[in-house]
């Protein structure tokens, strides 16, 4: 199991590299925020996963870390959005 959980761990990572290169490409914030969303729930993924591989002591810290990372991504998610919906209203008047 903890063979399985490490190469997928190595392909998430690989995904990241790619996220990477296209949040610097992206045209607009909002794509580079979806980037920064998907570092969020993708780093959470790979945490979880090298926690199950690891056991042990390792498990518990690199779960509290994930769940950190996960609520992180999820608030930078909203601030974004919610500055994105006052600068529309302000473009508006």
């Amino acid at each position: 199991m903890s063979t399985l959980a490490l190469a997928v761990a190595l392909f998430l990572l690989a995904n990241l590299v790619v996220a990477l290169i296209a949040a610097e490409r992206g045209p607009t914030p909002a794509d580079r925020m979806l980037m920064a969303m998907l570092f969020g729930t993708t780093g959470t993924a790979v945490l979880v996963l090298l926690a199950a591989a690891g056991g042990g002591a390792t498990l518990v810290a690199l779960v509290d870390v994930a769940l950190v990372l996960a609520l992180l991504a999820a608030i930078g998610g909203i601030a974004f959005a919610k500055r994105a919906w006052h600068a529309e209203e302000n473009d508006r008047d």
